[in-house]
């Protein structure tokens, strides 16, 4: 893929990129993809899990026997499996979440689709859903994908990242602005 590198970049994005190539070359660049976002809803349930892929005290071999033996009972594939056990025998567990978005990135823009993260405070309903994937069209003339996290810390409103662009219309963004403003006036 020719623009690879301008939609994935550093370490992850080089994993992320490795994997894709060998998932295109198997032609299972769907089933990657399945497993991979069923590895990170189980990263988003769980609160052992991201200690167990972010905290530095295990050991890479007890970092690979645990990551194995969750994936196995997930049902992941054979090439997710083998190649989220090889970045934690490399010591690389910490960083599988931004491989997932590169993955995501790179079979989005395979399939000639673009991928966006939003933030939300609460779950979208479908009717918001709907609307938020027309609005994404109509801005880039292509499908959007887009990879919903609930953050209750932004109070209401979203916050949409598509590519190198960000909209925050977050509640707390607002509610800070005009903090600010009022520190000016008084």
């Amino acid at each position: 893929m020719a623009g690879k590198d301008t939609i994935v970049s550093g370490m992850a994005g080089r994993y992320a990129s490795a994997l894709f190539d060998l998932a295109k070359e198997q032609g299972a660049i769907d089933a990657v993809l399945a497993d991979l976002e069923t590895l990170a809803r189980l990263l988003d349930e769980s609160e052992d899990l991201r200690r167990l892929t972010r905290s530095p005290v295990f050991s890479a071999e007890d970092q690979e026997r645990a990551i194995a033996a969750v994936l196995a009972k997930a049902g992941l594939g054979a090439t997710a499996t083998n190649f989220v056990r090889l970045v934690a025998r490399n010591r690389r567990l910490f960083a599988i979440e931004p491989m997932i978005r590169g993955f995501r990135a790179l079979a989005a823009a395979d399939k000639g689709t673009m991928t966006a993260e939003v933030t939300v405070a609460e779950p979208l309903s479908d009717s918001r859903r709907s609307a938020l994937t027309a609005a994404l069209r109509d801005v880039t003339g292509k499908t959007v994908e887009f990879d919903v996290r609930v953050d209750p810390k932004i109070l209401g409103g979203l916050v949409v990242r598509l590519g190198s662009r960000m909209v925050d219309a977050s509640l707390k963004t607002k509610l800070n602005s005009i903090k600010l403003a009022m520190k000016e006036v008084g």
